[in-house]
């Protein structure tokens, strides 16, 4: 039995109790058992029996313990005195209690170790086993909630929606309390009454951003802390630890959290551990050691470790040493630290030996071997392959950066940690092993073994341009294999203005594999790799011999990096060896010889090394390259050639940031929650970009572009008007505008957004590089002409993919709006003549409909004109034909005389040929002569009647062809010719 006593922590307890209470042993059933069989029971029931026995020993035998009351003090008066009053455990039991006497000043404190017996009303030290902090109280074991914590859950009325949060509670631990881990509010409090001012400290660990996590206090008059002050800060990797003065008098301090998770993994809880208030004035009371630690004296103020448990082959883990003088080093094996467990224990294991030296790898590109043992990097201006350093030619830059491919030592800007819960930052989470470094076991498969790189900021090359709008600060690249046999998985983070992001996990066993990440915040300064084994809580190491391995790191334009290359740079052509210099907005480098040369107009140039012609990038259409070349804008302008027409918009009164919502959405524990989407459409320099923010935590996040997207919670999850969280950015890059679906491999599919218009949709589109996406993510915003629509924020998403995208990749949007309607020219009215009215005749514009348009020409005015009627007319007609008439006929009848002079003088004519042919006597006068008068008239020798005249002008013709016509002759006798 002897031996078996010596094994194990728990001896000196049970030994303790034999020591002070020999009475113990007779105590019932309890003391049978404590004697039989609590040193053959494991460690953790020892400690939870022995916790219980000291307890029984310290307030067994005392008077008080076995009365139905108990002691307090009266409040403090204004001279600092106070009185000891016996209170009843149970109401109704007042009779028999104490007098009341005076008690100690409200000045009185007891030392470090002891505590104030109010029966006495003297400090007494504590019992072996217990500690006192004296003036303050602490709170470092959880495995019950301690007395005077209050932990409640919040029930949720969110109108619609009723959530009951009854069990949503803070969980002891052990060394620590955690928070709850669905979607409700939960509260742990604690009241305490300082006598004067103090504090109130704790260390706690908030990784997961899904959860939202506040401290306040409020006082006497229940005022609270100033909000943006209670929020906390996320945890980077490690434990944080947070300090708040208290004034005097009554305090209740809260620690509240709201989880939400979109995904089907639950967030990662909050947990809390060493809790210490100071200014209470006095403690009536010792607090126990936690399991693992003891004091073995009375008056302790503090609890040191146990005796340790026999080293397994789990405690200690293989690296190699530093490479030596000679330039060699070695595989060893090392304690895991700290070290918990005693290599004399019986059935311990020992330290494997180590293994033969063997050749020091070379040094990591940049440095320098200086002494055979440390690796130094290279002077500015200079570069190496891990060999020796050299100077980068004129006409050459170095690439810096850090590049870690042998792992001989931890590099200095890169840190090991293990987040478990009693010791945190002072294990070995990832060891050096030459080729590469991995995960050594840790206390617990649940642990998560850590490893952070640190970067001081990032720092553009001289050959790129300093305000490239779209240049990447940096580039991280790393190759790493995975083995599990649980479910393990590997987190790669970024840490951006204080908030440490999962940007990339892997789950199960990976195969050796490259994964790279795009860094365009100068403000992402930390990357940290976290392996968990598995996410079950056990106390056993079951998977221990699952394992990461990074084998390369390779960072650049890292601030103070060193370089493994150079590149060719621009030189300033009025100095031959001068300095490289970048070339000037809208230049390319020409290739070998470092000069630069402008680009074609409306092209921009690429965000990496602009080096040869190929650099220079064309615009897309309808797009023009911004004053600094670095990326293409619109104005909101477009001239559109379609059915034969050029139809002209603009797009400014969109161009103002717009926001709009999808529909509401729930997570599986029925949170709802809402996708909010940002859109600065178009404009030039200057414009204003979308945002998305995200305040969760006590720093705001906030990612810019043209398209972006949060998730909104509801406002009364923490008391906000807006709760937003997890921006990203959806479009940064504007690809072109046009009618056409498809445009530089990114497709808007007609189907998505049924026509109901001839005229046609005008697309944006835009891209955003994101390792998330093979092949990036991007977006296409239709504007659709609806002259019925006059709200500025009419966006929608596909039918089939309410969140505007089905795939996370490829984000669709239709925005209605009268003022994506082309602009109006004249073609897009008509004119409305009215009738002549009183001399007054009235022309009108309007607009054909329907109207498909919008600004542009302006309705002319309406216009007045003088006019006559139609009576005036039929009278002006009349007029004009009478005339016309009468001039006929005068004009006719002149032509009738000239016709008949005519005949006469035709047939005078043929008179005077007939007399030549048949020589009859010559008449005085056949006809008119030249040179008589025109006027001659026929002289009739009968009279005849009107009737008679008319007659003979209508008589027929002489068988001649010729007509009778009356002639005078000289001698005066009338004859007629045939």
């Amino acid at each position: 039995m002897e031996n078996i006593l010596r094994g194990g922590p728990f001896v000196l307890c049970c030994s303790f109790l034999l020591t002070i209470n020999p009475v113990l042993p007779h105590v019932g059933g309890l003391g049978v058992l404590y004697k039989s069989s609590c040193c053959l029971i494991s460690p953790q029931v020892a400690f939870f029996l022995c916790k219980c026995f000291e307890e029984w020993a310290t307030r067994g035998n005392n008077e008080e313990h076995c009365l139905n009351y108990h002691f307090e003090y009266t409040d403090c008066d204004v001279l600092g005195s106070r009185w000891r009053v016996a209170i009843p455990n149970k109401p109704d039991t007042c009779t028999g209690l104490p007098d009341p006497v005076k008690g100690t000043h409200c000045t009185f404190s007891c030392k470090e170790g002891e505590y104030l017996d109010m029966k006495t009303q003297e400090c007494q030290k504590c019992a072996a086993g217990t500690y006192s902090l004296g003036t303050g109280v602490a709170f470092d074991e959880w495995d019950s909630l301690p007395a005077g914590f209050i932990s409640h859950g919040i029930n949720m009325d969110l109108g619609d929606m009723y959530t009951n949060c009854t069990n949503s509670t803070w969980t002891p631990k052990g060394d620590y309390i955690a928070s709850n881990m669905d979607e409700c509010s939960s509260a742990l409090s604690y009241a305490v009454s300082l006598k004067q001012p103090g504090s109130v400290s704790f260390q706690y660990f908030y990784p997961d951003t899904n959860i939202f996590f506040e401290f306040y206090v409020q006082n006497d008059q229940c005022q609270s802390t100033d909000f943006q002050s209670r929020l906390m800060k996320s945890s980077e990797s490690d434990w944080d630890s947070h300090n708040v003065q208290l004034n005097s008098g009554n305090n209740v301090l809260f620690w509240r959290t709201t989880g939400f998770s979109l995904s089907n993994n639950a967030p990662k809880p909050v947990l809390l551990k060493n809790i210490a208030i100071s200014g209470v004035a006095y403690t009536s009371e010792c607090f126990h050691c936690k399991p693992g630690t003891y004091s073995a004296e009375p008056g302790a103020a503090r609890c040191a470790p146990c005796p340790r448990p026999p080293c397994t082959a789990n405690d200690y883990f293989y690296t190699h040493t530093p490479c030596d003088s000679a330039g060699q080093t070695q595989l060893m094996y090392k304690w895991i630290e700290p070290k918990f467990c005693s290599e004399t224990a019986e059935g311990a294991v020992e330290l494997p030996a180590s293994g033969e030296k063997q050749t020091c790898p070379p040094c990591n590109p940049g440095f320098l071997s200086s002494n055979s043992s440390v690796c130094k990097p290279c002077t500015k201006g200079s570069y190496s392959n891990g060999t020796e350093c050299s100077k980068c030619p004129v006409g050459t830059e170095p690439v810096v950066g850090f590049e870690y491919k042998w792992w001989n030592r931890m590099p200095s800007n890169m840190r090991s940690s293990v987040y478990i819960v009693l010791c945190y930052d002072v294990m070995t989470g990832w060891e050096v092993a030459g080729e590469y470094i991995y995960t050594t076991p840790g206390d617990l498969d649940s642990d998560y073994m850590m490893l952070t790189l640190t970067v001081p900021g990032y720092s553009l090359a001289y050959s790129v341009e300093k305000n490239n709008e779209r240049a990447e600060f940096s580039k991280i690249t790393f190759v790493f294999e995975t083995k599990c046999t649980a479910d393990c998985r590997l987190y790669f983070m970024g840490l951006n203005e204080r908030n440490n992001a999962v940007v990339e996990s892997w789950s199960g066993t990976n195969g050796k594999q490259s994964y790279s990440y795009l860094i365009k915040s100068n403000f992402t300064v930390s990357f940290t790799w976290s392996f968990q084994r598995t996410e079950a809580y056990t106390t056993e190491r079951q998977y221990s011999s699952d394992f990461a391995k990074i084998y390369s790191v390779h960072i650049t334009n890292v601030i103070d990096g060193v370089a493994s290359e150079c590149r060719q740079c621009a030189l300033d052509s009025s100095h031959k060896d001068s300095a490289c210099v970048p070339c000037p907005s809208g230049h390319y480098m020409l290739k070998g010889t470092g000069m630069c040369k402008s680009c074609l107009p409306n092209t921009f140039i690429r965000p990496e090394q602009p080096l040869g012609e190929e650099a220079c990038i064309p615009c897309g259409p309808n797009t023009s390259s911004n004053k600094a070349r670095s990326s293409c804008v619109s104005d909101c302008t477009l001239a559109v050639q379609y059915k034969g027409e050029t139809l002209r918009y603009n797009f400014s009164p969109l161009a103002n940031v717009t926001h709009f919502e999808s529909s509401p959405r729930f997570t599986s524990k029925g949170l709802r929650y809402i996708h909010q989407f940002s859109v600065g459409l178009c404009g030039t320099e200057g414009r204003a970009l979308a945002s998305c923010v995200d305040n969760v935590t006590d720093t705001t996040k906030e990612v810019n572009g043209y398209v972006c997207q949060s998730i909104i919670m509801p406002s009364e999850v923490r008391g906000q008007s807006v709760v937003s969280s997890q921006p990203f950015t959806i479009g940064s890059t504007l690809i072109g505008v046009t009618t056409e679906s498809t445009l530089d491999h990114i497709s808007s599919s007609e189907n998505s957004f049924p026509a109901d218009s001839y005229l046609p949709d005008v697309i944006f589109y835009y891209r955003e590089t994101t390792q998330a996406c093979k092949n990036g993510r991007s977006a296409s915003i239709r504007l659709r002409c609806d002259p019925t629509v006059t709200a500025m924020d009419q966006l929608t998403a596909p039918s089939k993919c309410s969140e505007g995208t089905c795939d996370g990749c490829s984000f669709h949007f239709l925005w209605r709006s009268q003022h994506a309607c082309p602009l109006c020219s004249e073609r897009n009215y008509k004119e409305i003549v009215s009738a002549c009215t009183e001399g007054i005749q009235r022309t009108t514009y309007v607009w054909q409909q329907p109207l498909r348009c919008t600004g542009g020409v302006p309705l002319p005015a309406p216009r007045i004109s003088a006019c006559v009627t139609l009576a005036f007319w039929l009278k002006f007609g009349a007029s004009i034909g009478t005339l016309a008439a009468v001039l006929l006929i005068a004009i006719s009848c002149y032509f009738w005389k000239r016709t008949r002079k005519l005949e006469y003088k035709y047939s005078k004519l043929m008179m005077n040929a007939g007399e030549k042919e048949c020589d009859l006597p010559a008449a005085d006068s056949c006809a008119i002569m030249e040179g008589e008068d025109a006027e001659d008239d026929l002289i009739y020798l009968t009279k005849k009647s009107f009737f008679t005249k008319i007659k003979s002008f209508s008589r027929e013709r002489t068988s001649d062809g010729f007509d009778s016509v009356p002639l005078k002759s000289s001698s005066g006798m009338e004859m007629e010719m045939n």
